[in-house]
């Protein structure tokens, strides 16, 4: 047994039991893939993969007990590297940051400058996806830190730490008829068509809700990933537009108007997660609070030491 069988294993899983695309992932071939699994298997004395002729149909029992094994001593070895690493050099390396479009639009850009200044020789790589894919990218460990909202707290093989609040707001064109809704209530709102946020994204659950406990159905002909284009639909005129209250720039959306519906809907909370387990580098501390000034060193190694809930 060796970490080289360990590793190919594992990415077989991330993969979807496709030894193919788990090959190419690790830059190797797919018979050498192949090759490895079966010696490992044979070593062990057990099948960690269920098979249908060639091709990979499942995990075993055993598998799935021996995959999470696997992950827990490449993480192992991972932070060992890092505890090398950090006390040899500790200003170089690099950063992986998943996250949303949004936050990476709008709420990251002042925290990675700053990051950037104190620390000019750590590579930073930003990755953007929904909520589900970033909290998957940390715990693969395809990301360092995960930034999202709600959604991250659901999983158990993450270490998540709140940040700030937020809420949304509505926008349209000048002169649209719900600019003049005062109060705007959620009854008027419905009445428009809505342009906002893919379901996949957990503030959307929030503004489902809030509609439903009123009995009223929003109208919405339009989702997106992404805020901006959200405001570039609604400035098109298919409808009125319903985004995070961070997204609206008066300065950048001079061909908008906003009205603030934080009377509207709960607050959303947003999250920086981190895999359970991980050594964190010192400049990963620095990285977060620079984000989140109350995420301390003390309050993140605080956390990290919470065992994980059943």
């Amino acid at each position: 047994m060796n970490l080289q069988q360990l590793r190919y294993i594992c990415a077989v899983e991330r993969q979807g039991l496709s030894i193919s695309l788990a090959a190419a992932s690790l830059h190797t071939s797919q018979p050498g893939v192949s090759k490895q699994i079966h010696l490992l298997e044979e070593e062990l004395g057990v099948r960690i993969f269920e098979r249908s002729g060639k091709r990979l149909i499942g995990v075993t029992a055993p598998g799935r007990i021996i995959l999470a094994q696997a992950k827990e001593v490449l993480r192992d070895v991972q932070n060992i590297k890092q505890v090398g690493t950090e006390f040899t050099n500790e200003i170089t390396g690099s950063l992986s940051i998943a996250t949303t479009h949004t936050q990476a639009r709008y709420t990251l850009p002042k925290a990675i400058k700053k990051f950037t200044q104190r620390y000019p020789q750590v590579n930073l790589h930003i990755h953007q996806g929904n909520p589900t894919q970033i909290a998957a990218m940390v715990e693969q460990g395809e990301a360092d830190i995960g930034i999202a909202t709600e959604a991250l707290a659901r999983h158990q093989g993450l270490v998540v730490l709140p940040c700030y609040q937020w809420n949304r707001c509505v926008v349209a064109p000048p002169g649209h008829p719900v600019l003049k809704e005062k109060p705007l209530t959620l009854k008027a709102l419905a009445r428009y068509p809505i342009v906002t946020y893919d379901f996949a994204f957990a503030g959307r659950s929030l503004i489902n809700q809030a509609f439903e406990a009123k009995g009223l159905k929003p109208n919405i002909v339009l989702t997106a990933l992404d805020s901006d284009v959200i405001k570039t639909y609604v400035e098109l005129g298919l409808g009125v537009g319903l985004l995070a209250r961070m997204a609206f720039e008066p300065a950048r959306d001079k061909n908008l108007r906003m009205v603030d519906a934080a009377h509207l809907f709960a607050a959303s909370t947003t999250y920086i997660a981190v895999r359970r387990g991980m050594f964190l580098r010192g400049y990963w501390y620095a990285f977060i609070e620079l984000f989140a000034p109350h995420l301390t060193r003390a309050a993140v190694d605080k956390a990290l030491q919470t065992p994980s809930p059943l």
